[in-house]
């Protein structure tokens, strides 16, 4: 009887999908390209203020309650779950288990984020923003066999916490709970890597000797599935550059120590560009 099944495919040709879909994703209208604004919203509850970009005045809520309030008239064309807000309206955070939708054009939308001390930002989406229009590509290095990693990853009980600094939090670190470690073994080193949970993969957040010259300057991430039997395949050629590659409006996790390669790791996206080549910020 012949075999007719299938044969794998061929790592570059699923390499280049992934590569699309990616630059699918980053141009999307809540894309990584899409994000115009990240503003904050502290203070006293009953005082109102302006958001860069978008009409309305915003407020702070009482502690404990989620989101933010928003003072607008009609003609402001301001809709929050489907409702034309025409006086205040709730909008409620990514927090709450009904977080609210908020549409100020056709290309323009929102919605509220929560921080770990209790406050709350509006993030402002453009599906027609600059950087959109002026995103040419994701440079990327070509398919790196020597950067596939067979590595094993052990559970440790109960997690353990360890600090990570933030692009944008002036050198404070935030307590994120690492469920394991990572080990591994090449050319002689021996790493012991820290992924916090990202959903029901673990992101890696990492550094190496590419960093500021052939790649982006803060780092790169790399989501990753443990297997059942503890072992864990580490494709750095699936390695994507962070959003805040894509928008200033982010502020992305910094690799930790223990995440930093001296040696340079030559697979994954490098830099994004504009429509000539050149960076695109």
């Amino acid at each position: 009887m012949t075999d007719t099944a299938t044969a794998p495919a061929d790592p570059r040709d699923v390499l280049a999908r992934y590569r699309q879909r990616r630059e699918q994703a980053v141009t999307a209208p809540k894309g990584n390209l899409a994000l115009v604004n990240t503003q904050w919203i502290t203070g006293d509850p009953g005082e109102a203020q302006p958001i860069w970009g978008v009409p309305g005045l915003w407020a702070p809520l009482p502690a404990g309650q989620s989101g933010l309030k928003v003072v607008a008239t009609a003609a402001d064309g301001i809709t929050v779950d489907g409702v034309l807000v025409d006086g205040e309206a709730i909008v409620r955070g990514k927090d709450d288990p009904a977080p609210s939708e908020i549409v100020f054009s056709d290309t323009v939308t929102g919605f509220v984020i929560a921080s770990e001390e209790g406050d709350y930002a509006l993030r402002v989406w453009d599906a027609n923003s600059e950087a959109i229009q002026e995103f040419g590509s994701i440079d990327a290095f070509d398919f790196n066999p020597e950067w596939i990693i067979q590595a094993t990853f052990s559970p440790i009980e109960g997690g353990r916490t360890i600090g990570f600094e933030h692009l944008k939090d002036d050198g404070k670190t935030r307590d994120m709970v690492i469920p394991g470690e990572i080990t591994f073994s090449k050319d002689g080193v021996d790493y012991n890597l820290a992924a916090f949970k990202s959903g029901r993969a673990l992101q890696l957040v990492f550094a190496d000797a590419t960093n500021g010259d052939s790649t982006y300057s803060v780092g790169r991430f790399l989501f990753v599935a443990p297997n059942p039997d503890g072992t864990v395949t580490l494709d750095f050629n699936l390695a994507v550059l962070p959003p805040c590659a894509f928008s200033y409006n982010f502020n992305c996790p910094l690799p930790p120590a223990q995440n930093r390669f001296a040696v340079p790791i030559e697979a994954g996206e490098k830099n994004v560009l504009n429509k000539q080549g050149e960076l695109l910020h």
